[in-house]
């Protein structure tokens, strides 16, 4: 069964959970995109960087429940509303053939549509993948209407839609809280901790005991569309899914006549099973693999043992899945297992690395196994080395040379658009350098392969492994990605170049920052040493000059050891997914803003959540002491203008609330409270000091380039210390604003309005309302995308929400 969503967390993790785990279903989930342009709850990364995190999320969730998870080349550039909007950003006909890669590849038999395709899906991403979901089903087995070089055709049977919150429109039901007691949980527990993966988006779930129920929509069928649909008792009614189904495939005979043995040996297999001695499955096992060995081989290369067809291409995936269960099978029962140990969690490419092979025999039968092989070498080795029960085996090997760059491979190459590229990508993310053995008994040899990892032990979370990390031997960065300058004003800034090296030897490194006509350093070029401890150094350039109104590039480079370096990584690294480095370029968008600060501005922040915001404001000059939230209580706010609160921050810190006394008395004395968009929670009593509503499913503009209204032109808010004009909303990224409010209360002045096509206007996206002697400021524009992605009119706003009471007063209409 293949399972189709536009997003990480559209999954029904409960029906994914229940095929895989309970009826040992081969089941995967297919997303369009991996999540990048949602929101963080867990930390500051947004849009690629998001989408790693997010896609690490799903493979930690397909890890419980046992599925396979696949994507697209799309990109989530964010909410959109229609099928319109959502194909202006992607290519209808290569996403459609991404999707019909997918199927021809993992061969399903039957398909589940996650979204209907309709607008009653709400997200166009939704609509989208609905679409092309059934579109998939229809084409998959038209090669000349979609040509997907590489794969055969494959005709799906079945066709469903998710109805599990409608289930008066399902025409099938499932238990999918159904218990397990040989694994002594519920399934419905196993999808609720998968289901918890999906940790950046907030979906912890509860691990359900007892029934749940699920439903699916039979929408179209193959095999038994003559049926009535509620007739159904499982997805695979009408479906042959014994081995006797690829009878009609074969010519070979000795491949036929194993086929035909096959649900015998299986039989024997299962009925040898004894929890207590597991070892007496591995002889039958080895009868199984012999079988499976026939099902997909040839006598000579000339002679191919069945059809290239349809139900050839049905043979060899169903051959390679039944090895793969019985290799774990086998792992299992025998009682081996395989470490392959280095000393450091990161390593330079071209360099060598020793490690340390470490070969179990937990079991109770004797075993042969060959010498450690380094995955993909040319080297061989037969199975000569006897490991008895309770045996250890170590072997330290030579170094091995690391050639491949760590990073998300769909990062590789630079996004085009909206578009990842390459078509498919390859789902690795390490070095792929692993160590494999041969192993087995008198009656049969297996293949076991282990990477290269890194053990440490923490003293809080114990024994910690993670994969090797390949990563260039010089790396440097300049921190952000943007920043910004205040423009036609003088330019004395200090810039620092991180250098870090990942080689052990001493090395000498030539820094050079090239700086854009307009502003000159103190010197072009830095020389330091890198080796050993002292592998990471802050390189110090002096900026000066001036710049006009623009965009710039600022870029570092380093030289060593005669080879030139201009990447750096991010780590991404949290408890429950696997650390990720992503490539960064050592440059950045150098955005000089026409803006003035007034002398008087001193802002106190406290962050929310996916919050970048803070360090923007530094670089335009704006004063800035982040507090956090838990602080406020015992900070002396009197010494700042203006207390700033990121995105969400209500959400993330319930204490913020309760600090609201302290805070709405900061505005009443004088100052501006300005907080950026929250959710529903901003609708609870005592979050604002007047009341608003959010509409469900909430108001949003999702345009960047939305039409939007100055509603009071003359408005110190919008005239001090920058006058704003419609110009300011050019060049915004992803949206105008989210969760708008709908509704609010007379108190609020609205400042601006805007709207997407063939909707009302929203007035919510800028409220300001007198508090005592002061403001307090709600803004529901998406402030916390545009600043880090250098909008000047943005930039240009935001300074004059910050400034409100530094203004003279408006005059007296």
């Amino acid at each position: 069964m293949l399972m189709i969503g536009a997003h990480p967390d559209d999954e029904d993790t409960f029906l994914i959970t229940w095929l895989q785990r309970g009826r040992h279903v081969e089941t995967a989930y297919l997303s369009l995109t991996r999540g990048d342009g949602g929101q963080n709850i867990i930390g500051n990364e947004l849009g690629e960087a998001l989408g790693v995190i997010r896609t690490e999320e799903l493979l930690a969730a397909r890890r419980i429940d046992g599925a396979q998870q696949f994507f697209t080349r799309a990109f989530d550039f964010g909410f959109s509303k229609d099928t319109i909007d959502t194909f202006r950003h992607w290519q209808r006909d290569s996403i459609l053939r991404d999707v019909i890669r997918v199927v021809r590849e993992f061969r399903p038999h039957v398909i589940i549509a996650v979204f209907s395709g309709t607008p009653q899906d709400g997200h166009g991403h939704h609509q989208v993948s609905g679409l092309l979901a059934r579109a998939a089903y229809e084409l998959a087995g038209d090669t000349m209407s979609v040509p997907t070089p590489g794969t055969r055709a494959w005709t799906p049977l079945k066709f469903y839609r998710v109805a599990r919150f409608n289930s008066q429109a399902g025409t099938l039901g499932m238990d999918v809280g159904e218990y397990s007691p040989l694994l002594g949980r519920s399934f419905g527990e196993i999808a609720g901790e998968s289901r918890s993966q999906h940790k950046s988006q907030g979906f912890g779930a509860a691990q359900r005991k007892g029934p749940i129920m699920d439903y699916v929509r039979r929408e179209a069928s193959r095999v038994n569309a003559a049926s009535p649909t509620g007739s159904e008792k499982s997805l695979f009614d009408g479906i042959d899914t014994t081995w006797a189904r690829l009878r009609s495939g074969y010519k070979w005979p000795r491949a036929l006549a194993s086929l035909d043995s096959l649900p015998g040996a299986i039989a024997r297999l299962q009925n040898a099973y004894d929890a207590r001695f597991p070892e007496r499955v591995l002889a039958p096992a080895a009868e199984v693999s012999r079988h499976l060995f026939f099902l997909r081989s040839c006598p000579t290369e000339w002679q191919p043992c069945y059809h290239y067809t349809e139900i050839g291409g049905d043979i060899i995936a169903s051959a390679v899945r039944a090895e793969l269960r019985l290799t774990q099978l086998q792992v299992l029962a025998s009682g081996i297992a395989i470490e392959a140990v280095v000393s450091t969690p990161s390593a330079a490419e071209q360099t060598g690395l020793p490690a340390i092979i470490t070969l179990y025999n937990r079991g109770s039968v004797p075993l042969l196994t060959s010498q450690p092989i380094a995955f993909g070498s040319d080297e061989w080795s037969v199975m000569t080395r006897k490991l008895a029960p309770g045996a250890v085996r170590v072997d330290t090997l030579r170094p091995t040379v690391l050639s491949v760059v760590s990073e998300p491979v769909w990062l590789r190459k630079e996004r085009v658009g909206d578009m990842f590229e390459p078509a498919i990508p390859d789902m690795s993310f390490g070095n792929g350098v692993s160590y494999q053995i041969m192993y087995g008994t008198d009656s049969a040899w297996f293949m076991l392969r282990a990477p290269l990892m890194y053990r440490s032990v923490d003293q809080v979370r114990g024994e910690q492994w993670r994969e090797l990390a390949v990563v260039r031997p010089v790396n440097l960065s300049l921190g952000a990605q943007t920043m910004y300058v205040p423009a036609n004003s003088p330019v004395d800034r200090v810039v620092s170049v991180n250098v870090w090296s990942e080689d052990t030897t001493t090395r000498d490194v030539v820094v050079t920052l090239d700086v854009p006509a307009g502003l000159r350093t103190d010197s072009s070029t830095r020389t330091i040493r890198l080796g050993g401890r002292d592998n990471r150094k802050a390189v110090d350039f002096r900026l000066r000059g001036q710049l006009r109104p623009g965009e710039r590039r600022l870029s570092a480079f380093a030289r060593s050891g005669g080879k030139e370096y201009g990447f750096g990584y991010e780590l991404i690294d949290y408890d429950h997914i696997r650390p990720q480095r992503i490539r960064r370029p050592a440059s950045a968008r150098l955005v000089a803003v026409d803006v003035r600060i007034p002398a008087k501005l001193r802002v106190a922040y406290i962050r929310g959540m996916g919050d970048n915001v803070a360090p923007t404001l530094t670089q335009l000059g704006v004063p800035t002491t982040v507090i956090s939230a838990a602080d406020v209580a015992r900070t002396d706010l009197s010494a700042y203008s203006t207390v700033l609160i990121g995105p969400r921050a209500y959400e993330a810190y319930p204490e913020l609330l309760a600090a609201n006394p302290k805070l709405f008395d900061f505005a009443r004395k004088g100052g501006v409270l300005m907080v950026q968009y929250g959710q529903y929670e901003m609708t609870q009593p005592g979050a604002m000091p007047f009341p608003i509503t959010i509409n469900r499913p909430h108001d949003r503009v999702t345009l960047e380039d939305a039409p939007v209204t100055i509603d009071a032109p003359g408005a110190r808010e919008l005239t001090f210390p920058n006058r704003i004009t419609a110009a300011d909303f050019d060049g915004w990224v992803q949206e105008r604003g989210l969760y708008m409010p709908r509704t609010f209360d007379p108190a609020y002045r609205s400042l601006i309005s805007t709207n997407d096509p063939n909707e009302p206007a929203n007035r919510g996206g800028v409220l300001v309302a007198p508090l005592g002697d002061g403001l307090y400021i709600y803004t529901s524009l998406s402030f916390f995308r545009q600043l880090p992605a250098g909008v000047p009119g943005a930039a240009r706003l935001f300074v004059n929400l910050m400034s409100a009471k530094l203004a003279p007063p408006s005059p007296t209409p």
